[in-house]
């Protein structure tokens, strides 16, 4: 008994050393650490599971096939530069934002703003019918339900008919999805593999990682990303959350070959494998956007979603408007909100009245009646849940995003955001917003912070999960 406590404070010591070293954040590396040298014996399991911020092989699998990737990118290069523009003037410091993409951005983009589940899964099933040569799909979760056989259906209609499908589903995310509905895709050709977070001897309790993303693309020239996933309950269909209030988007143009660079490092990772691809990055008929896709994820240097999205709040003028449905930002985000407010911009984040999870919920209230006395005005939906990840930045620049305002999103899920720049864009993601403040209610951050005393209790227990929530 003694030298399994000897050893189990030993492990505890180690893994806090560990800690220190490799968590990104001071808050979360103080808390691992007292927690590894106390209570070691539940603390260091955790850690294994939890512990890690930085993807681990990610970045190596790219190097052990370095020659290929390489000249795939010298090849392909030439041909999206080209497509490459400068940017309006409404967006500052553009340099930052590229050199966080490492892309620059595209000129010539259609967009359209899919609101809710009909008018995205409509899109997505019209956009798989017309697929010519191959279709890529990523989605973090996938199920067996009416949708997910719909979209089933259609691709194994057009595998049958000569088009090439590759998809990747996130194990964690999709963990529900049946092997039948897995076989009778592969049994029709489609290549369909799970991200496979924990491939290698090092990575096996690499759990606490999650492919978050949301896209497809069809033959290089069509894309879509957002935030709905592929289930029934995105459709509303959910008696708990109904309606379900969600966005995503369509764009065609040269920023769907950037999509798809995103799907082609994902989909090595997971099968080690190459695939031929169309890299001919061509303007859209009619296209006038000026589009930029913006990949973050662990596997990163630089933590690319807490940067990007802090830069984008600093660039506000006039307005920032928000749309999350998990909202636990870190000190950064906080105080580039806070800046915001001074300069005189019009702030406004709209969270669920309705939540799908009641500790995040709660830890977003504690963030909330912090930010009470701030000059931002908080609102919370109340026709459903509002699942959406949409950022509207004065009259020309929106995005739209897999990423929650949240601590998961920043620097533990691999994630995508289309930055939009583009006034008729703007002016619909504007309207869309102004008609969910409508179904919002403003938050009373007075009543909050003069709840009682075993209110607070649990919203500042749930603030304590913020560095994995």
């Amino acid at each position: 008994m003694l030298s399994l406590i000897l050893l189990a404070h030993t492990l505890g010591a180690l893994s806090a050393i560990d800690a220190v070293m490799k968590t990104r954040t001071s808050q979360g590396a103080i808390a691992w650490a007292v927690s590894l040298v106390s209570f070691p014996y539940v603390a260091v399991p955790a850690y294994w599971v939890f512990g890690r911020s930085q993807f681990e092989g990610y970045a190596e699998a790219s190097q052990e096939n370095h020659a290929a990737i390489t000249t795939l990118l010298d090849r392909i290069r030439p041909e999206m530069e080209a497509e490459f523009v400068q940017p309006n003037k409404g967006i500052p410091e553009y340099d930052a934002i590229q050199k966080l993409s490492q892309l620059g951005i595209t000129g010539f983009n259609r967009t359209e703003l899919l609101i809710n589940g009909k008018a995205t899964f409509d899109s997505i099933l019209e956009g798989i019918s017309k697929a010519q040569e191959y279709i890529l799909m990523e989605f973090y979760i996938v199920r067996d339900d009416d949708i997910g056989r719909r979209i089933r259906d259609a691709l194994i209609e057009r595998a049958n008919n000569g088009v090439r499908v590759y998809f990747v589903y996130d194990e964690f995310g999709s963990k529900d999805l049946s092997a039948e509905y897995i076989e009778s895709l592969r049994s029709a050709g489609i290549e369909m593999n799970p991200f496979n977070t924990t491939r290698g001897i090092r990575n096996r309790f690499q759990l606490n990682f999650r492919n978050h993303r949301k896209i497809m693309v069809v033959d290089g020239v069509s894309a879509w990303v957002g935030g709905l996933n592929i289930g029934d309950d995105y459709l509303g269909h959910d008696p708990e959350l109904s309606p379900w209030r969600d966005t995503h988007m369509r764009v065609d143009g040269a920023a769907a070959v950037q999509v798809q660079a995103v799907f082609l490092s994902d989909w090595y990772w997971a099968t080690r494998q190459l695939i031929d691809l169309n890299w001919r990055a061509a303007p859209a008929i009619n296209g006038q956007g000026q589009v930029m896709i913006i990949a973050s994820g662990p596997h990163q240097e630089r933590e690319t979603a807490t940067l990007f999205f802090t830069h984008a709040i600093n660039s506000a003028r006039q307005r920032l408007w928000i749309t999350s449905p998990y909202f636990v930002p870190d000190e950064g985000i906080i105080s580039a909100l806070q800046l915001a407010v001074l300069r005189g911009v019009d702030v406004r984040v709209i969270i669920p009245g309705t939540s799908d999870s009641l500790l995040m919920k709660k830890a977003a209230n504690y963030y909330v009646e912090e930010l009470a006395d701030s000059g931002i005005k908080f609102y919370e939906y109340q026709d459903g849940f509002l699942h959406q990840k949409v950022m509207l930045i004065d009259n020309e620049i929106a995005t739209v995003s897999t990423a929650n305002f949240d601590n998961r999103s920043f620097r533990l899920n691999f994630e995508i955001t289309a930055l939009v720049h583009d006034a008729e864009f703007a002016k619909e993601v504007k309207v869309m917003i102004e008609n969910d403040l409508r179904k919002s209610k403003l938050v009373d951050t007075k009543a909050l912070k003069e709840s009682s005393y075993w209110q607070h209790i649990p919203r500042r227990v749930a603030r304590l999960f913020a560095p994995v929530l």
